[in-house]
């Protein structure tokens, strides 16, 4: 008779660590903090060509609601100094299309609270920057 608890305890716990392991592998596709949304935008990011646009920065302030969906419109409030018009627009029509590859943005119940009508800042680069890049940030060595 003890035999048998014990075979039940262990099927328990197997079906338990089963339905853990799956919630964990759901986890990563689902939103849980602000980094997370930055790095969820990060992936549906694609910059034009440059064949069809100068590399820009730009920034867009974007909500969400609890479903993940964008609340209201977007709207850009940077761009690169010196961006021609076309530049402009080619960088404006890829961050709506990331925008649109994202949302709805898969988030988790708690994240979905605490951030339903929050406005977000998120910038997008054109091209990669880095200290060894820009000539102000090169070390000097004595």
């Amino acid at each position: 008779m003890a035999r048998r608890g014990e075979k039940l305890i262990v099927a328990a716990a197997v079906l338990l660590l089963g339905i853990a392991s799956a919630a964990a592998e759901e986890r990563p596709d689902r939103v849980d903090s602000i980094r997370d949304v930055f790095a969820r935008m990060r992936t549906c990011w694609k910059p034009p060509p440059a064949s069809k646009a100068h590399p820009i920065d730009i920034t867009v302030i974007v909500s969400f609601n609890r479903d993940g969906n964008i609340l209201g419109h977007p709207r850009i409030t940077y761009e690169s100094a010196g961006a021609s018009d076309n530049d402009r627009l080619q960088y404006r029509i890829a961050v709506m299309e990331a925008l649109q590859r994202c949302t709805p943005m898969p988030f988790t119940e708690t994240m979905a609270g605490a951030s339903a009508g929050r406005p977000f800042a998120i910038q997008f680069r054109g091209r990669k920057s880095s200290p060894q890049e820009t000539p102000q940030a090169k070390e000097r060595r004595a």
